[in-house]
């Protein structure tokens, strides 16, 4: 993750567990009051909404002294010693229309890579997290899952249309792919597949990496570049199942173009 400078931030693994709760409740906090679902006018599929919640965000982060990538608002202090990568509000088309599947994800790293995450579904109240070194959690509940090795039997969500000979069981396109790879660890469903080329920012995926890294879940770019980059531009495919059927998982995202 390239050299930190040293900052003032001192922060044990427990209390960026707060501080990143501390973030998601306040988005849904906020989230529960926004009337405004239209367009923000300042890029393309951002809604005001994503705005008023990045800032939420960005307040309290700030205060706490660390590092930013965030979906909406770019890098900022990526030098220090804990960066945090969040998306305010993941599935916001979602979370416009009613549909119940939008969340916050947030991933803390520092100096040796993805430590503490959390990701949030705001709509129904789930929480996921994972410490690295320290399992995964859901409700509080430790995860794990089993090794499944039949692919013709696994349920797979995809983001973007998928191939017509997938050789899957059945699949389901959610709209939040935070939410669909913490899927993928607490066995909701068996696969993730980034169905788009190079669709998906750092914060999409970052939080749920770890969760998944942490009960063995295998979860890589369908071209094999690193997943875990501190480049707001950088976009990546990410494909999450266990090992078991990962191989088939790729196999079905190379039947179209990357």
């Amino acid at each position: 993750m390239g050299n930190r400078r040293t900052t003032l931030v001192v922060m044990d693994s427990s209390q960026v567990l707060a501080l990143l709760n501390r973030v998601a409740d306040a988005i849904g906090d906020e989230l529960q009051t926004i009337s405004n679902w239209g367009l923000s006018g300042v890029r393309d599929g951002q809604y005001a909404a994503d705005l008023v919640v990045d800032q939420i965000a960005l307040d309290i982060l700030r205060e706490a002294g660390v590092g930013i990538v965030s979906e909406e608002s770019g890098s900022e202090n990526i030098d220090r010693d804990i960066v945090v990568i969040v998306d305010p509000l993941d599935g916001s088309t979602n979370a416009s229309r009613g549909v119940p599947h939008y969340a916050t994800s947030l991933c803390a790293v520092d100096a040796a890579g993805l430590w503490v995450a959390l990701v949030v579904d705001q709509a129904v109240g789930t929480r996921w997290w994972a410490i690295r070194g320290q399992g995964a959690f859901r409700n509080g509940e430790g995860l794990s899952r089993d090794n499944m090795t039949v692919w013709g039997e696994a349920l797979v969500a995809v983001s973007g249309r998928p191939p017509v000979d997938a050789g899957w069981a059945q699949f389901r396109s959610l709209g939040a792919s935070a939410i669909d790879m913490c899927y993928v660890a607490d066995s909701t469903v068996d696969a993730f597949i980034d169905m788009s080329p190079s669709a998906h920012g750092v914060w999409d995926y970052a939080a749920a990496y770890l969760i998944c890294q942490e009960i063995g879940v295998r979860i890589e770019d369908a071209q094999g570049r690193e997943l875990i980059v501190l480049d707001h531009a950088a976009r990546r495919t990410p494909v999450a199942a266990p090992t078991g059927i990962f191989d088939q998982a790729l196999s079905a995202r190379l039947k179209l173009p990357l």
